[in-house]
């Protein structure tokens, strides 16, 4: 039998799905949203691994699977992880090339939390043989570095 109560908790939970697409639609286009860093000045190292990220081929137009992590040197901001998910799962239906996502997120970090210096890397999972690692690290003084991503034997 349908009861007044069974209303309030269909309403209750259509707003709250609404209220989160909502966020999520806000958060894209706002873009990273950051935190005080209230330990400035101490040195540590910010790490980010996100083994879900996707996007599709702008060439083949099929679906490209990443392992992202990134690694910082906060200075006066720190990036909130929600919305940072919540950028990183916008990429899922966009058409981009390999090393496009990669400065994209690097840049947009970049851009929200102003670090000391900031790297990336995504990894492509193998597909037609080749694997295939992008990476790029940038430094606050120095600007892009390629001597810090390049393996030394």
């Amino acid at each position: 039998m349908w009861t007044s109560e069974n209303d309030n908790h269909l309403i209750s939970y259509l707003l709250q799905s609404l209220f989160m697409g909502l966020e999520e639609i806000t958060t894209k286009i706002a873009g990273l949203e950051t935190l005080e860093n209230k330990n400035r000045d101490a040195k540590y190292l910010c790490t980010h691994e996100f083994p879900e990220l996707t996007a599709m081929c702008p060439v083949t137009r099929l679906p490209d699977f990443y392992k992202m992590k990134i690694e910082y040197e906060p200075d006066e901001r720190l990036v909130e992880l929600k919305s940072f998910k919540l950028y990183l799962n916008s990429f899922r239906e966009q058409e981009i090339l390999h090393e496009e996502i990669t400065n994209e997120i690097l840049n947009r970090l970049i851009r929200s939390v102003s670090p000391r210096w900031a790297s990336i890397e995504i990894r492509v999972n193998v597909r037609g043989g080749i694997d295939t690692t992008i990476t790029r690290y940038w430094d606050k003084e120095k600007g892009d570095l390629i001597k810090k991503t390049v393996h030394q034997p």
